[in-house]
């Protein structure tokens, strides 16, 4: 404990990251600090086969703040969540992604807004390294692109999450877990903020199959957070969706046809979702990878 600064745990959920926890640790143990500790940073692999348990028990040995629980058997991302939440020592806890990388100050910048006691929950802003040179590169940055203006409005967070331990778990069942940790901390009457200074390097899909794959994952656990839960994300909004997206081809009339792009695969992707939670039953919250996501390099 350190008694003039805000206290926080890390949870970094793992699924064959081999390629990227290396980069991933080395960036959170080199994070500029002032105004917050970082106490501890677990991370829970899902039953990993890549090599990537070897790579952290490697940091383990060399820093007591690392700590390594392994899952037997891959059971989702929420159930992951949940093993974090229940071992973590702080109240304020951090989830991230381990296909992703913090800017330098990005843990310090959003465990900060916590010194406000009505802060629940708060995210930085995933900027993707993909390429604007091709169609599906575009998509992939012009998407986070409208992510970040819906967040100036209405914060709608991912990647990194921080939040206040205010609840003890997320339905295992859910396939967008920030998404649900959103809808946690809006029935405990909390505030998010969204940090778009605190930048979170991401990666997104590099081709049509794999940015399908991850929309319509997305879109139903989406439909299935507003039937269980009564919530609806940001990104559902129309009135914001419609402001944004013109906003966007106002701005840039000369991309004109790769916004389009963009929209056509949205819709495919949504359509599908609810194909997949409507029709087929099905609740993708144990999801299959887009592996082209993998393999970032900062």
């Amino acid at each position: 404990m350190t008694k003039d600064k805000i206290n926080c745990s890390l949870g970094i959920i793992v699924y064959n990251e081999a390629q990227n926890i290396s980069g991933l640790l080395d960036s959170v143990l080199s994070q500029d600090f002032e105004k917050v500790n970082l106490e501890e940073i677990i991370v829970v692999s899902s039953a990993s086969k890549d090599g990537t348990d070897e790579i952290v028990k490697e940091y383990e040995k060399k820093n007591p703040k690392i700590k390594l629980i392994s899952e037997k058997e891959r059971n989702g991302k929420s159930s992951a969540i949940n093993i974090f939440i229940k071992n973590a020592k702080t109240d304020i806890l951090i989830i991230e992604s381990g296909d992703t990388i913090p800017g330098q100050d990005t843990i310090e910048k959003i465990v900060i807004p916590f010194e406000n006691e009505k802060i629940g929950m708060t995210g930085g802003r995933p900027i993707p390294i993909n390429s604007t040179k091709n169609l599906v590169g575009f998509s992939v940055n012009l998407l986070w692109k409208l992510h970040h203006k819906m967040a100036l409005i209405n914060p709608k967070l991912g990647e990194m999450i921080a939040f206040r331990r205010c609840f003890e778990k997320i339905p295992v069942e859910s396939a967008v877990d920030e998404a649900s940790i959103e809808a946690e901390i809006k029935a405990h009457n909390l505030q998010k903020k969204y940090i778009p200074n605190a930048i979170i390097i991401n990666k997104g899909p590099e081709n049509v199959s794999d940015f399908l794959l991850q929309r319509r994952r997305i879109s139903a656990g989406h439909y299935w957070l507003m039937k269980t839960k009564n919530y609806k994300v940001t990104s559902l909004n129309p009135a914001i969706l419609f402001k944004i997206t013109i906003d966007e081809i106002i701005s840039r009339p000369a991309s004109i046809h790769k916004i389009f792009f963009t929209m056509m695969l949205e819709i495919i992707g949504r359509i599908l979702g609810w194909y997949d939670y409507n029709v087929k039953k099905k609740n993708p919250f144990k999801w299959e990878i887009a592996t082209s996501t993998k393999n970032l390099k900062k």
